[in-house]
């Protein structure tokens, strides 16, 4: 199954429970937080197998930390639930939800269908699949598959990024290239590259640290910055991050990227010493609210 053929696989799911024809007895809230628990026991009990240190009977117990749900302010319908899943993905509901409790059950569904399909075989990092990834960035962009094996280049930092997950998921993978996402956003890449930094330190230096409060908190004054130069800058940022994150959300796809550019700039904006009028920031306050619930 391509990437194409397992979107087509999940909008048609998620068509059906928009229009009520899937089954409605299911508690997808509990089989969402099962799958997780019994794949983070797997992967517990696989370590210690491996180091010979596990002890008898020895289970991992149920946390509700394993995934963390969150619903973001409104005074009323419609509603909207996140649910972050345990390494970092995130995914959101994708009907229009009267009740929170709605919100968290469609959201549940969105993400429990893609975790699944996250388990296909074809979800699995090979090497034909670098092979093939590689052929189709070559065809899809103006570069050559003959710098691949250049970590210097942007194919060859590609290729190196898909080999360091060789053997594991498109969703971990996807959790990685987040935090490189969210770099390249924020400038820090460019900056990196200005100061002669190697794209394999930038890389063994991020994978190894993720996406931390304190990377958040970098960034936030980067554009806190942007926003000193350029005033008004970042409430039109905001706009656009929160309309990015409303059609991704649609779109019943992986939200982390989306979600953590409009946190970031959510606290920059918290932070920025504006003189602006009341008026000034009212309307911008109203037109976050009239993008938000337009789709």
């Amino acid at each position: 199954m391509s990437k194409e053929e397992a979107e087509d696989t999940i909008m048609s799911y998620l068509s059906q429970s928009e229009t009520g024809s899937s089954p409605t007895d299911l508690n997808v809230v509990a089989l969402l937080h099962n799958f997780w628990e019994q794949k983070q026991r797997g992967l517990l009990d696989g370590s210690s197998s491996e180091s010979g240190s596990s002890a008898a009977g020895e289970t991992a117990s149920p946390s509700e930390s394993l995934l963390l749900y969150e619903s973001a302010p409104s005074p009323g319908p419609p509603y909207v639930c996140y649910v972050t899943l345990p390494g970092g993905s995130c995914f959101g509901n994708y009907k229009v939800c009267d009740t929170l409790a709605e919100a968290r059950r469609d959201a549940a569904r969105v993400a429990l269908m893609n975790s699944l399909v996250n388990e296909l075989p074809c979800r699995q990092i090979s090497a034909q699949f670098i092979s093939q990834s590689l052929q189709q960035a070559t065809a899809d962009n103006p570069v050559s598959l003959q710098d691949a094996s250049d970590s210097n280049t942007s194919i060859g930092t590609y290729n190196l990024l898909l080999r360091s997950f060789l053997g594991r998921t498109m969703l971990e993978f996807q959790e990685m290239m987040t935090v490189f996402q969210l770099l390249h956003w924020n400038g820090t890449l460019k900056a990196l590259r200005e100061r002669w930094c190697s794209r394999q330190s930038v890389i063994n230096y991020y994978s190894q640290r993720g996406l931390n409060e304190a990377l958040r908190s970098s960034m936030a004054l980067d554009w806190l910055g942007r926003e000193q130069r350029s005033p008004g800058r970042l409430e039109e940022e905001l706009l656009v991050a929160q309309r990015e994150l409303v059609l991704a959300r649609r779109r019943g796809i992986e939200l982390r990227f989306y979600k953590e550019k409009t946190a970031i700039l959510s606290l920059a904006l918290s932070q920025a010493d504006f003189h602006h009028t009341p008026l000034v920031t009212a309307r911008f306050l109203i037109r976050l609210t009239m993008d938000t619930r337009v789709f």
